[in-house]
């Protein structure tokens, strides 16, 4: 019987902390747009070194300093969508210059 249970739960479980993984990014605003998340990285930013200090005093540790990062999703969407509409913008051109490239190149082996 317990054979049987076993993978049950087991599944469950998994379904529950991904539920719960997913309820918490969609609740801080991690699956909204670009200013949502970077409203929730500059929380994120405030909120875990306090975190990370208190915790290496309670377990006596000490863990190396964090580098500085710099980084807005909103300007990296942003960098991300222009990239993508330009390569989408120049792909007729770059498929003509291929296009006759190949066939030069078919051309030059038949002589």
């Amino acid at each position: 019987m317990a054979a049987k249970i076993l993978p049950v739960v087991k599944f469950a479980t998994k379904v529950t902390i991904a539920g719960g993984a997913l309820y918490v990014a969609y609740d801080s605003g991690l699956l909204g747009d670009s200013k949502e998340g970077s409203v929730t990285l500059g929380r994120a930013k405030a909120a875990i070194p306090p975190a990370v200090e208190e915790w290496m005093k309670y377990f006596g540790f000490e863990l190396p300093a964090t580098p500085k990062i710099e980084f807005s999703p909103l300007d990296a969407w942003n960098s991300g969508v222009q990239k993508s509409i330009h390569a989408l913008s120049v792909t007729p051109s770059t498929v003509s210059d291929y296009t006759k490239q190949g066939l030069q190149y078919v051309k030059d082996l038949t002589k």
